[in-house]
């Protein structure tokens, strides 16, 4: 069930959704490690100024990442975005992602993300400069619409595919939704049935067998898994493995998850430094915490402010219960 982007081989359908704070370098790494088959970079703002800033410099660092490294830029300027895309390049990007799937306030304000979606000769430019950018693959995330009333997502997928884009990534929501209701899968099928490119579903899979209907329904080429894969990293393998044979494979252990987020909150102070790790961890401890029986989420764990301090709790409080 592999496909490609560009030149890159996609080994099987189940991939790792881009989710700002949270599908930083560690976690993109250890998604792939447990059968991620891809995996994207948080978003990157087109506006090279802010290459100075801590935030920017972390999400553009890729040392030590296993390819293809595809990095999501977002803007909605066609000149800066072309710019963007050849800097990250540069910078070692094999493939770019552009972002027109963000809903949040913050990014509609500057009319980028899902916002552009009201814009489509903007998304068509944008899409076009960007691919003659750069000569490595550039792939589109979008959303179905900006509402209920406005479902313009087969003209932009049209003019994507027209433009040069090499795949094509659909969350199954409108820009007004953000995460509310339930994803639709019906537009998606037919952009699917119109394009020759790869086009990826995105939106509400959380589980095998969810993802096995959202393939069936759609027969996209790919799944993009993201908030279900928030301190859940093995749901790549879960999927992959039951798409591929029909057999769920069992939960991980109690024991595998507190060995995994021990080595995570450690990752994260290597890769941030102690401190903004120890800060970066909390969320990743409160979302593995969810996976553990009841007797072993330590809300103490969540108020440590001292990176040793969390690698010691788990040690003492929590790996010690399940060696």
């Amino acid at each position: 069930m592999y496909f490609h982007i560009g030149p890159y081989k996609i080994e099987h359908p189940v991939m790792l959704a881009p989710m700002a704070g949270v599908t930083d370098r560690p976690y993109r790494q250890l998604c792939k490690q447990l059968g991620a088959s891809y995996a994207v970079g948080e978003m990157l703002s087109c506006d090279l100024s802010l290459l100075k800033t801590a935030k920017t410099r972390f999400r553009m660092n890729h040392e030590g990442e296993p390819g293809p490294i595809a990095v999501q830029i977002a803007g909605s300027d066609p000149k800066a975005m072309a710019d963007a895309a050849r800097h990250n390049v540069s910078n070692g990007a094999q493939i770019i992602d552009i972002n027109m799937g963000c809903p949040q306030k913050k990014v509609a304000r500057k009319r980028c993300g899902s916002a552009l979606m009201a814009y489509p000769e903007q998304i068509k430019a944008i899409c076009e400069a960007v691919v003659d950018a750069v000569t490595v693959p550039v792939t589109l995330k979008t959303r179905l619409g900006t509402d209920s009333h406005h479902l313009n997502i087969e003209r932009i997928a049209q003019d994507a595919e027209s433009a040069g884009i090499a795949a094509l990534f659909v969350h199954g929501r409108t820009q007004r939704q953000k995460y509310t209701g339930k994803a639709d899968y019906g537009l998606i099928k037919t952009v699917k049935q119109q394009l020759n490119i790869p086009v990826i579903a995105n939106g509400d899979i959380d589980s095998p067998n969810k993802a096995r209907h959202v393939l069936n329904e759609t027969g996209c080429d790919g799944l993009m898994v993201g908030r279900a894969a928030q301190g859940n990293p093995w749901i790549f393998s879960q999927i992959h493995t039951y798409l591929m044979s029909g057999e769920k494979i069992s939960r991980p252990t109690t024991a595998q998850i507190m060995t995994t987020l021990y080595q995570h909150v450690l990752n994260l102070h290597q890769f941030y430094g102690v401190a903004r790790g120890c800060r970066m961890a909390k969320k990743h401890i409160k979302w593995f915490s969810a996976q553990l029986p009841a007797e072993f989420r330590f809300r103490e764990l969540l108020t440590l402010d001292e990176g040793r301090a969390q690698l010691q709790f788990i040690e003492q409080h929590l790996l010690s219960q399940v060696a």
